[in-house]
């Protein structure tokens, strides 16, 4: 089968259901469900992929909107992962609707390179990426073990297929101190709001000497009862990030450093949780995103120049790059003036614009897929480069 024959085949494809996966998308976009709880957009995306010809799995790895859908037997196995959570209040901030219609639109159009050249397509549905990380609970539980490439497509403000991603873990933190009156008998009471508040400010003051690509940041979930009332209790929850896993445990332990100085002075009884997944940064693997990023420009995208990387926060896709090769390239629905996790990124999830870029980013992973799957050497280069990055 002539590879750039069935390029065109795939992108033709992907164009002829442009209407049911703008329909999609859509549908997602305007029934946000928050981590965990994405029952409708699981229901509808392992639906869709199962009247198309996949073998659907659902609720896999003990999570009731994950889902796994396969087409072919053989190898290798290339996964495509989908999100579709949202966030509290700003509903599709981030895009996911885009994200899951894409990965529902690329698995679809990679059928075409199942039969010409053999191997596998997995279309894969990952919950709760927002906070949660369900990709790393998917990773630990065996849901990625046989897969020899993982890729995804993020919408952003730029065409890039390198992504750069912080380690990160949340922590919960609570003071507990004694309530009084903070009028009659302030010196009674032992203010657990004080040291959450001194808590922060060691935290501003750690920020100069920590390295500089790292981020701390935090919000008061508790802050006290009234204001005639010394705080009994307050709590808080942070995300710590760093560039790496290791600098990453180094600085846990600095800032519960902070806490627990604001409770020795404050003398509040301070606990802690660190969140049971964390978010590692991300391996980007070079050879896939040449590839894919040649594809983008058969497309007509203009890529950011070789060597260039977007700052992206953290992604439980870095888990997923852990294990096995994979990319994370974004594509650009926003001009670069709007801030991705605002209402305005919400917004703009629904235009025309970003419909386009669904559909191109589909078209560059299906195109990558058939790329891989036509040429075991090829695949060879990306594993070999995957083995010198551990």
């Amino acid at each position: 089968m002539d590879l750039d024959e069935l390029k065109q085949s795939l992108v033709a494809g992907i164009d002829s259901r442009r209407g049911e996966l703008t329909e999609l998308s859509l549908r997602i976009h305007a029934n946000p469900e928050t981590a965990f709880y994405e029952y409708k957009a699981a229901a509808w995306l392992a639906d869709y992929l199962e009247d198309n010809g996949l073998a659907v799995e659902r609720a896999v790895c003990g999570m009731p909107t994950a889902f796994k859908a396969r087409y072919g037997e053989g190898l290798p196995v290339i996964a495509i992962l989908a999100e579709y959570d949202a966030l509290p209040k700003l509903g599709h901030a981030c895009g996911h609707n885009l994200i899951a219609a894409m990965a529902v639109a690329a698995g679809l159009a990679s059928k075409r390179a199942v039969d010409g050249f053999g191997g596998s397509v997995l279309v894969v549905g990952t919950p709760g990426e927002e906070l949660f990380g369900g990709k790393a609970l998917m990773v630990q539980r065996g849901c990625f073990d046989g897969v020899d490439v993982a890729m995804m497509v993020h919408p952003g403000v730029a065409n890039a297929t390198v992504v750069q991603s912080l380690a990160c873990q949340t922590l919960d933190v609570e003071f507990f101190g004694r309530a009084a009156h903070a009028a009659a008998r302030p010196e009674e009471g032992i203010n657990a709001l004080d040291a959450m508040l001194l808590s922060f400010n060691a935290i501003n003051s750690l920020r100069q000497h920590i390295r500089e690509r790292c981020r701390i940041h935090g919000i008061i979930t508790d802050g006290g009862e009234a204001a005639n009332i010394v705080p009994a209790h307050t709590a808080g929850n942070f995300v710590v990030r760093a560039e790496n896993d290791s600098y990453l445990d180094e600085l846990k332990e600095r800032v519960i450093s902070c806490f627990a100085g604001a409770a020795t002075a404050t003398g509040a009884r301070l606990e802690y949780r660190w969140a049971e997944v964390r978010y590692s940064s991300l391996v980007n693997n070079q050879t896939l995103a040449q590839l894919f990023e040649r594809n983008m420009e058969l497309l007509g995208r203009e890529m950011l120049p070789a060597g260039s990387a977007v700052g992206f926060g953290s992604t439980d896709m870095g888990n997923v790059s852990q294990l096995v090769p994979g990319i994370h390239p974004m594509v650009a629905i926003v001009p670069p003036g709007v801030l991705i996790h605002s209402p305005e990124f919400a917004q703009a999830a629904t235009s025309e614009t970003a419909i386009q870029g669904m559909l191109d980013g589909a078209k560059a992973m299906a195109m990558t897929v058939a790329d891989l799957l036509a040429s075991p050497a090829m695949l060879n280069v990306v594993r070999a480069e995957f083995e010198a990055q551990k």
